[in-house]
């Protein structure tokens, strides 16, 4: 760390205020100059030894690159101390400089220069920060590249994902266009591509008769693992009651999809003997889950530990679920956060989608990303249908894809444009419940310093959506939305209603909060102070 010397060259400083001086003449400020000094040394290195990844990148997102690797390099360190130092001074803590990260640590470097009176210490010619104006610009145009030009500052674009009933009835687009809906979601792993172009002729024909724009999002469905089908032949079923149950402590199989699940055998006491077992619909994984790894269920709701591994079958032990018994049904998800999984994103389903994407839609979801060479996977099969600037969103859902995210951001800022949607249910799931408050925060900051759109997703208003009623926990969740880009609303009969409630929230906060800036409107209470 460089240091000040007791005989540093001053500058004629400003005239203070008597009672202050000992912020500014006293070693604590020198010191804290010095970390400041160390800490955009670090920056400049960090991004140095990193050139190879901005190489081919347009000047545009070079610079989004640029702040996303000093921002990076900033948050590898504990600046709680100096934060301490800085707020103590009046100056920026650091804490909102995602953006801008270089700029920022450059204007309290010179305000404490001016004020202790040293000589500044110049950033070399060759790296230029960042502005926050010019992060402004470049936020705004990717969020208009991905989802349009934003109808007001700092609130929300509101994405809602179509039910399969909307290729039959028009009116839903109507509606859902008449409330402000500014895209919509068409899943892939849902359907046929008959009832895809058959919702998007009605959303376009919505979107002319009503000169607003509403573009069209598609989710690939990508190598989702499902639980298999269940024999009925092996127990007492009942129509429409296909599971299994399963308790804590309980030995369950899982399988390839060839073979059909079943519950354990029972005996003349009626005591279980052996184990439950069930298929999966993507036998690859047996092979790559180790003993001690985590196997969850039915979105987390059931969760495991592999005890056994053998070629064609994993034994686990349920560790987690109800007392009463846990139901496991066909099609439910699977997931194993702690198994590094090598399964292409691509699947060749998805290929083939891909090609009635590019036709229909504006925007491409892209599930299960894990590697940045799943992005140049998808990117090299949009060239091939002549859909190369097509728009990515890149739906993070795994540990993998979380824990990876910063490379993925430097690799799809290859895009011309491009975003991140935080799939909740998916990463909850994987990451655990309560890390998921946690994960969504880091995730909106290395997005805002990428200067890349964020879609917040998973059960934003669902209980109004489905049931008419919000709950209170609700209500908040949708006012923390406002600091994504964009929000994600489920499918259900309330639909229309949630979308004017969402954006009447969304409209109250961005008065208050942009990003995770507060913003100081006059609050009304103050009027009742005399």
């Amino acid at each position: 760390m460089s240091s000040h010397s007791e005989h540093a060259r001053r500058s004629s400083g400003p005239a203070r205020a008597a009672g202050v001086e000992d912020l500014w003449d006293g070693p604590d400020a020198l010191h804290l100059i010095d970390h400041l000094l160390d800490l955009r040394t670090h920056m400049l290195t960090f991004e140095t030894d990193r050139t190879h990844l901005l190489g081919g990148l347009p000047d545009e997102q070079r610079c989004s690159a640029r702040n996303l690797l000093h921002y990076l390099a900033l948050r590898s360190r504990d600046l709680r101390g100096v934060q301490r130092q800085l707020a103590v001074r009046g100056l920026s803590t650091l804490g909102r400089c995602e953006s801008h990260v270089l700029a920022n640590v450059e204007a309290v470097l010179r305000i404490m220069w001016r004020m202790t009176g040293l000589e500044p210490r110049p950033l070399p010619a060759r790296y230029v920060p960042v502005t926050y104006d010019q992060s402004e610009t470049r936020r705004r145009a990717s969020i208009s590249r991905l989802l349009g030009a934003p109808r007001s500052r700092g609130n929300p674009a509101i994405m809602v994902t179509l039910p399969p009933s909307a290729a039959d009835d028009p009116r839903l687009a109507d509606d859902l266009v008449r409330a402000g809906v500014d895209a919509v979601r068409i899943n892939c792993g849902h359907d046929d591509a008959e009832a895809w172009r058959a919702m998007a002729g009605h959303v376009r024909a919505a979107a002319r008769q009503m000169q607003r724009p509403c573009r069209i999002a598609m989710d690939l469905a990508g190598p989702k693992i499902r639980t298999g089908a269940i024999d009925t032949r092996s127990g007492p079923w009942r129509r429409g009651h296909e599971f299994l149950r399963l308790r804590p402590g309980d030995e369950l199989l899982l399988t390839g999809p060839e073979h059909r699940g079943r519950p354990a055998a029972i005996d003349e006491q009626g005591c279980r003997v052996g184990a439950a077992q069930i298929g999966c619909t993507l036998p690859t994984v047996l092979a790559e889950a180790r003993v001690g790894d985590r196997i969850l269920f039915d979105d987390g709701k059931l969760a495991g530990i592999v005890r056994q591994v053998d070629p064609d079958v994993l034994d686990i032990e349920i560790v987690r679920a109800r007392g009463s018994g846990q139901k496991l049904r066909p099609g439910q998800s699977i997931n194993l956060p702690d198994t590094p999984l090598h399964v292409p994103a691509l699947t060749e389903k998805d290929l083939r989608d891909l090609a009635v994407v590019a036709e229909l839609a504006d925007v491409v979801n892209y599930s299960f990303v894990r590697e940045s060479d799943d992005i140049r996977q998808l990117r090299a099969a949009l060239a091939r249908l002549g859909r190369l600037e097509m728009p990515i969103v890149l739906k993070i859902e795994t540990r993998q894809a979380f824990e990876n995210l910063p490379n993925l951001l430097l690799e799809v800022l290859r895009q011309p444009a491009a975003g991140v949607m935080i799939a909740r249910g998916d990463l909850a799931a994987e990451c655990g419940w309560e890390r998921l408050a946690e994960i969504q925060e880091e995730m909106l900051w290395i997005c805002e310093a990428a200067h890349l759109p964020v879609i917040w997703a998973t059960q934003v208003l669902e209980c109004l959506a489905k049931k008419g009623l919000p709950t209170r926990a609700e209500v908040t969740d949708a006012a923390m939305s406002a600091r994504a880009e964009c929000v994600l609303l489920n499918k259900g009969p309330n639909i229309v209603e949630t979308v004017c409630t969402l954006r009447d929230i969304s409209g109250r906060m961005q008065q208050h909060q942009d990003k995770k800036r507060p913003l100081l409107r006059r609050l009304k209470v103050t009027r009742n102070l005399l």
